[in-house]
């Protein structure tokens, strides 16, 4: 007999009710902070290319060419202005497009910023 009132119990249906709930608060606040972290991490190549140039200086020289073309020339001739003295001769040729110089920067960067907000609520 137990076991009938028992399986009786089981298949009988049963209703569920909600409850109306009601909140137990008039007012409140809510603190929240977030922090954010930033690394950049930047490389840098700089190259610095150079034109054609072709130029000479000089103490106690002088420069000519019959076909005025420069020092490049092969008519181009370099004399001593005072035969027997102290001289000197400095002659840069240079092709277009030659590398001069390659710059190359590494830096990090980092940014912290922190964001705090207050919600104040009231029912």
């Amino acid at each position: 007999m137990k076991k009938w009132v028992l399986l009786l119990a089981l298949l009988s249906p049963s209703v569920a009710r909600a409850e109306l709930v009601t909140p137990q608060f008039t007012q409140g606040s809510m603190n929240s902070t977030t922090t954010t972290v930033q690394e950049v991490t930047e490389e840098i190549t700089t190259t610095t290319y150079g034109s054609a140039l072709n130029s000479w200086s000089g103490d106690n020289i002088t420069h000519s060419s019959a076909s005025s073309g420069g020092i490049t020339d092969s008519d181009s001739i370099f004399t001593m202005t005072t035969a027997g003295s102290d001289f000197s001769l400095e002659v840069i040729t240079r092709a277009a497009s030659q590398v001069l110089s390659v710059t190359e920067i590494e830096r990090e960067i980092e940014t912290t910023s922190t964001t705090v907000s207050l919600s104040v609520f009231s029912q």
